[in-house]
């Protein structure tokens, strides 16, 4: 049997991210590590790095260790009306703001792409708040609604929306009034920017709000985020959930509802996604998408900043009877503690307790 506390953090929430995904009916998606560079470099802007190791195969094709997976999947998605439901545990190859050079990064996810109607787009949302669920009881999922953006930024200068879309995710107000005074927006319009900006709370605390707010301009995207919250609801605890229109992407490939997922103690978010139809069209495909990632090299960061690389160390001297103390880690693992077996500590471990194995098999706790 599989000792799940053998594993990375990653592994161990791969196989029960995997298992979530297929309780709801979605299929696996493998892929290769390299795929054609062309794939990429046509949708830079899609990739949260731009920077993409490549190599020449041989048969003289530049190739790419792939940066992303949703292009690829999108790629393969068969059309024609079917509603393709797959879920992938994969590394990508990038750069990252956190570190120097390039990385191989754990990815879970799935998407759903296809003829996609209201409850499909929940069913992604639900899944996203279950695999936060998953890692960690206290996650918090937040949602903002690339509609809802985009009828607020009616009426800016297309010059100006790129800024005003890096300052609203910023939440840098002061900044979003520069921008529009210089683009000689309606100050009443910066003033709504600067409002959406400062959002932030459940659905029903900002939803009423953002109908004063936005009137009948964002009507439908206000309905549809409206509706998604309420079937979500149900599935999720309200106290889990925020709304935050500060969540942008790039609105040339996203134009529904986005989200990320936090958990508590780590900087960044764990998880991201979208419904991203543009980017279809960009592809030459028809339909609706929408899916997440979660990025499973933060884990790490979690059990390392518990402080300890093993709950116990059980010391035992060379005359203790080696069965007896195979016993007594046994029985300390199924407890669920993972167990280092030493005859001395070695030094820099970091264990939550020390155990020396005593005489006729008792536990004897040492500092």
């Amino acid at each position: 049997m599989l000792d799940l506390q053998t594993l990375r953090p990653e592994e161990r929430a791969g196989l029960r991210l995997r298992a979530l995904y297929r309780r709801r009916g979605y299929l696996p998606y493998r892929m290769s590590r390299f795929e054609p560079y062309d794939l990429y470099a046509r949708n830079k802007s899609f990739l949260v790095s731009e920077h993409i190791l490549t190599f020449t195969d041989t048969d003289g094709r530049l190739m790419a260790l792939k940066p992303d997976v949703t292009l690829s999947i999108v790629r393969s998605a068969p059309g024609g009306g079917t509603t393709q439901k797959v879920y992938y545990q994969e590394n990508v190859y990038r750069t990252s703001p956190a570190a120097a050079g390039y990385r191989e990064i754990p990815q879970a996810g799935l998407e759903c792409i296809g003829s996609l109607d209201l409850l499909d787009v929940a069913e992604v949302l639900e899944l996203a708040a279950e695999s936060l669920a998953l890692l960690n009881g206290s996650y918090l999922l937040e949602l903002g609604h690339a509609g809802v953006v985009s009828a607020l930024l009616e009426g800016l200068p297309e010059s100006a929306r790129p800024g005003a879309l890096e300052e609203l995710g910023r939440k840098n107000t002061a900044a979003l009034r520069a921008l529009c005074a210089q683009a000689g927006a309606d100050p009443a319009q910066a003033e709504r920017l600067c409002r959406l900006a400062q959002l932030h709370g459940t659905p029903g605390e900002v939803l009423p709000q953002l109908s004063r707010l936005a009137g009948s301009a964002a009507g439908e995207a206000q309905a549809e985020l409206g509706r998604l919250c309420a079937l979500l609801e149900r599935r999720a605890p309200a106290e889990r959930l925020r709304l935050d229109f500060s969540i942008v992407n790039d609105m040339r490939y996203y134009n529904g509802v986005i989200f990320r997922g936090c958990l508590p103690g780590l900087a960044s978010g764990v998880l991201a996604g979208g419904r991203y139809d543009n980017l279809l069209r960009r592809m030459g495909k028809t339909g609706g998408a929408v899916g997440f990632a979660v990025y499973l090299d933060q884990l790490e960061r979690l059990e390392e900043e518990d402080g300890y690389d093993v709950d116990v160390l059980l010391l035992y001297s060379p005359g203790d009877d080696p069965a007896a103390v195979s016993r007594l880690a046994g029985e300390l693992r199924e407890e669920g503690r993972s167990v280092r077996l030493g005859r001395s500590a070695p030094p820099g471990l970091r264990c939550r307790e020390t155990l020396r194995f005593g005489e006729g098999g008792g536990r004897s706790w040492t500092c």
